[in-house]
């Protein structure tokens, strides 16, 4: 009897492992390194000339691989303002260089947009002439990145992906130009191993890490730092944060300026994160499909011609730049990047391209990050758009949205 019953449970064991590997229809990675600026360094988003005096929580880059074994891609995050398109190219070119057999066409790169990260476009230097940049901190930062996405293929294992939607946001989320238009969506897309652990858990919300705005001379990733927090406390792994369409401006309204309620925030965005995913849905195909798009951009905005002759922003901007947008599936999720701070209404509409019947994400500040993205009538000072003045002058062209929307689709239809 005990011989049958030790047969038994040898055929059980070899049984649920093959479910389990059956269920594995992925390999994925991550991996995490700190890129916290030193003090000194000059403060992204806000006034002009302002210098950390010290940290509060340490900035990330983040980054998974994930392969079905015939393709494969990389999505990394930065805990910045905004990190520029040639960046993103040196990154690529450096992992080439270490990893030749990497697609490094398929890295994708997102910026959380802290307002309490390093300047990394220029134009919050001592002033309009000088730039803010830290080119030390920008080559750490690249050679850092590159060597965190090896690390996470070379962390690849076998992954089963779980995904799931929420809502959040209610009350202390708000568009201060068009209240009305919001997308309070919380997509998470979870990658888990053998043991039923995380690897690493995507979460696309849209919202300015902006409680801290200006009041604080302290590194931190704002709210985002109580979402890593918690989250990495109640499950473990990688847990990285994707901004959704936070222009025309989605931002936190109605919250204290302190680090206390900085974080409650972030717990709370965890909570529902972690509270999804006890009943997650199961991402049933494995197929993952990668296409892009490098095109040149309308440049309207005399301004970013200036600063980029002047050297502010260290970066070719005449009456055009180039830039990229990535439109992929991996199973059913399906992602899209935006090069910079997109209405909310671009992100309902980028959702509509998406023909899928899974998660949606929606990427703002991905690939680049080109300033505001915003509908065309924010350009008529008679319309009399809250805040249209600043956000205008914060961006390159009213042509942009229509042109990245347009881009978008003939990536879907591809």
């Amino acid at each position: 009897m005990k011989k049958l019953l030790f047969v038994f449970l040898i055929i059980f064991s070899a049984s649920e492992n093959g479910k389990s590997q059956k269920n594995a229809r992925f390999k994925a990675g991550a991996a995490v390194a700190v890129i916290t600026p030193k003090p000194g360094s000059y403060i992204a988003g806000g006034d002009q000339n302002r210098k950390f005096t010290g940290v509060h929580d340490d900035l990330f880059v983040k980054a998974v691989v994930i392969s079905n074994g015939e393709n494969m891609l990389a999505i990394f995050t930065v805990d910045c303002i905004g990190m520029l398109y040639p960046q993103l190219l040196q990154v690529r070119e450096a992992v080439k260089k270490e990893l030749p057999v990497f697609l490094v066409d398929h890295i994708v790169m997102s910026s959380t947009h802290t307002h309490s990260g390093p300047d990394v476009v220029g134009i919050w230097g001592p002033d309009l002439m000088h730039s803010g940049v830290d080119s030390n901190f920008i080559q750490s930062f690249i050679k850092i990145a590159a060597s965190t996405i090896i690390k996470a293929y070379q962390h690849l294992q076998p992954a089963t992906a779980q995904y799931a939607i929420a809502n959040h946001g209610e009350g202390w989320v708000e568009n201060i130009s068009e209240p009305e238009e919001l997308d309070r969506s919380v997509t998470i897309l979870r990658f888990i191993d053998q043991q039923n652990k995380n690897i690493v858990t995507l979460t696309n919300f849209a919202c300015h890490p902006t409680v801290m705005d200006g009041s604080t001379g302290e590194v931190s990733s704002d709210y985002v730092a109580g979402y890593y927090e918690s989250m990495d406390k109640q499950q473990g792994g990688v847990n990285m944060f994707l901004q959704g369409a936070i222009g025309g401006w989605v931002q936190p309204e109605h919250v204290p300026k302190t680090f206390k309620d900085a974080y409650e925030k972030g717990n709370g965005l965890a909570t529902v994160v972690a509270e999804s995913l006890k009943q997650p849905a199961l991402v049933k195909q494995n197929k993952i499909l990668f296409k892009s798009k490098v095109f040149g951009m309308p440049v309207e905005n005399p301004g970013f011609k200036q600063l980029s002759a002047m050297d502010v922003i260290k970066r070719k901007i005449r009456d055009s730049v180039t830039t990229e947008i990535a439109y992929f599936n991996i199973g059913e999720a399906s992602f899209a990047t935006h090069p910079g701070e997109t209405v909310p209404a671009m992100s309902f509409a980028t959702k509509d391209l998406m023909k899928t019947k899974g998660p949606k994400f929606v990427m703002g500040l991905s690939m680049d990050a080109l300033g505001y993205i915003l509908k065309p009538y924010f350009f008529d000072p008679s319309r009399k758009i809250p805040h249209s003045e600043y956000l205008c002058g914060m961006s390159i062209s009213p042509q942009t949205k229509d042109l990245i929307l347009k881009s978008i689709e003939a990536l879907t239809k591809e």
